[in-house]
């Protein structure tokens, strides 16, 4: 399964930036990407590991539940 590197804009709007066959590659470009936003409104970078690019913005687009309050 490919990586997915993509960028997550205010009102779920998603735009697929990079696909990679390996975690540090999608890794790297995904650090190389946050570095370089420059200041004023900035999308989150995001790498998602799915079978595919639909299947990755599923995941992309779940509500996840905040984990639950408990002692460190």
């Amino acid at each position: 399964m490919p990586y997915y590197v993509y960028a997550v804009r205010p009102m779920a709007q998603l735009e697929q930036l990079a696909q990679f066959d390996a975690f540090k590659e999608a890794s790297t470009h995904a650090k190389s990407l946050r570095a370089a936003q420059s200041g004023g409104p900035q999308a989150r970078i995001k790498v998602m590991f799915a079978d595919n690019a639909l299947a990755a913005e599923d995941l992309l687009l779940q509500v996840r539940e905040a984990p639950p309050d408990g002692d460190d």
